[in-house]
C-alpha cells in the first residue's frame, strides 16, 4: 500500500473559510483520492490572513512535524489574495516578492524530495483587489512554468461563475460557500489527481 502524505499551505481560503460543510477545496479533493490501496494522509494548514511570506516563514516548521520519514510526500501551496490587499496605503506584499516566496518554496520543498502543486489566488467582490490577483496570478503562473512545477490558476474560471459570485456577494465578500468551493475544487482537480497518481 502507498502511504502518501500531503500538506496543504496557505490562507483562509486553504482553509475553507465560509463552507458551511468544513470540507472547502481540500477536503474535496482528500475525498477524491480516497483508494483502499492509498494510505493517504492530508494536512490542511491554511491560516487567515496570512500571506505568502507568512506561508514561507512557517511551512518548513509545519513539514517538520508531519511528514514521516517514510512513503512519499507533497505539498500543494495556495496564496496571494492576502498579498494583493492594500492596507494603509501599501500592498500587503509587493507582487515581485510574492512570485520570490513561491520560487524559494518550491526550491525548499523540492531538496525535501517533495513534488508540489501550485493553485492560484481565487477572486473577491473588491474589484480593485481582484484586478491585483489576475495580475500577480500570471506571475505566479510563469514561475510555476519555470520551475516545472504544475500550477492551476482559478482567478481567471471563478471571475465569471455566477455560484461563485452569489456566494462570495453572500458572505463576507471574499470567501463562498460549499457550491463556490465545490467549483474551485473541480478546477485543481486534473492536476491533483495527476500529481497523487504520479507518487502512488
Amino acid at each position: 500500500m502507498t502511504r502518501l502524505t500531503v500538506l496543504f499551505l496557505g490562507d483562509s481560503f486553504v482553509a475553507g473559510v465560509g463552507d458551511p460543510t468544513a470540507l472547502g477545496w481540500t477536503g474535496r479533493l482528500l475525498a477524491a483520492a480516497h483508494h483502499p490501496d492509498r494510505d493517504l494522509t492530508g494536512y490542511v494548514l491554511g491560516v487567515r490572513r496570512q500571506t505568502s511570506d507568512d506561508v514561507l516563514a512557517r511551512w518548513e516548521r509545519e513539514a517538520d512535524v508531519r511528514l514521516p520519514g517514510v512513503g512519499t510526500g507533497a505539498v500543494v501551496v495556495s496564496f496571494g489574495v492576502n498579498d494583493a490587499i492594500v492596507e494603509d496605503g501599501r500592498r500587503r506584499v509587493p507582487e515581485e516578492r510574492t512570485v520570490e516566496n513561491l520560487r524559494t518554496l518550491v526550491n525548499q520543498a523540492r531538496a525535501r524530495d517533495l513534488a508540489v502543486l501550485v493553485v492560484g489566488p481565487p477572486p473577491v467582490a473588491d474589484d480593485d483587489v481582484t484586478a491585483r490577483v489576475v495580475a500577480l496570478d500570471a506571475r505566479l503562473g510563469a514561475t510555476a512554468a519555470a520551475l516545472d512545477v504544475p500550477y492551476v490558476g482559478t482567478v481567471g474560471a471563478l471571475r465569471d461563475d455566477p455560484v461563485w459570485h452569489a456566494e462570495v456577494d453572500a458572505g463576507d465578500g471574499a470567501h463562498p460557500g460549499a457550491a463556490g468551493y465545490e467549483r474551485l475544487a473541480a478546477l485543481v482537480r486534473p492536476a491533483w489527481d495527476v500529481v497523487v497518481d504520479g507518487l502512488a
